[in-house]
């Protein structure tokens, strides 16, 4: 190689050295231009997730407290639901049914 090739060869590594860097210095400010938006969607998705949450645990109190008031209210009714629902006293309205159906 001559000596104007070599000089030619360094002067054009020299500046696509240049033009690599200042692509690494670009990419290096779109990362962060990205992350930082990223960074607000994530906030605003973690803001929207814990106001859901705390919808859903309101939600679920105010469910407790159906099924409690519930409970308390069928409370005077549960002895009498047992003695329908016994078996015996099933096997007596059958009977009964059935004798009214063959009448």
């Amino acid at each position: 190689m001559t000596q104007a090739t070599q000089a030619m060869l360094g002067t054009v590594g020299i500046w696509l050295l240049v033009a690599a860097g200042l692509v690494l210095i670009v990419e290096l400010v779109l990362i962060a231009v990205w992350g930082a938006a990223m960074s607000r969607r994530m906030l605003a998705l973690n803001q929207s997730i814990a106001s859901q949450r705390a919808e859903i645990q309101a939600d679920l109190e105010r469910l407790r407290r159906a099924i409690e008031e519930t409970r308390v209210l069928w409370q005077p009714y549960r002895r009498i639901l047992r003695t329908v629902n016994h078996p015996l006293v099933l096997a007596v309205f059958a009977s009964l049914r059935r004798r009214r159906a063959a009448r």
